[in-house]
């Protein structure tokens, strides 16, 4: 849940839909538009914490910025 709370805080403003999908055997993945983001079954291990915010922002771009805050 913490990948989830990291992405809609830093880019709630562009991300369109997102979808939790539980399931069994421990599976994690992330995929962005048919990209795979982080896969813990392809890696055999779990995500570091902010790896997947940070893998989403390199495939966003420079160009994208976060959400503002006031």
């Amino acid at each position: 849940m913490r990948t989830v709370k990291d992405l809609l805080h830093h880019y709630q403003h562009v991300i369109e839909e997102l979808t939790l999908i539980t399931g069994g055997a421990g599976l994690f993945e992330v995929d962005v538009d048919d990209v795979s983001l982080f896969s813990k079954k392809a890696l055999g291990r779990h995500a570091h914490p902010g790896e997947v915010l940070e893998l989403f922002r390199g495939l966003l771009g420079p160009e994208v910025v976060e959400y503002p805050r006031e």
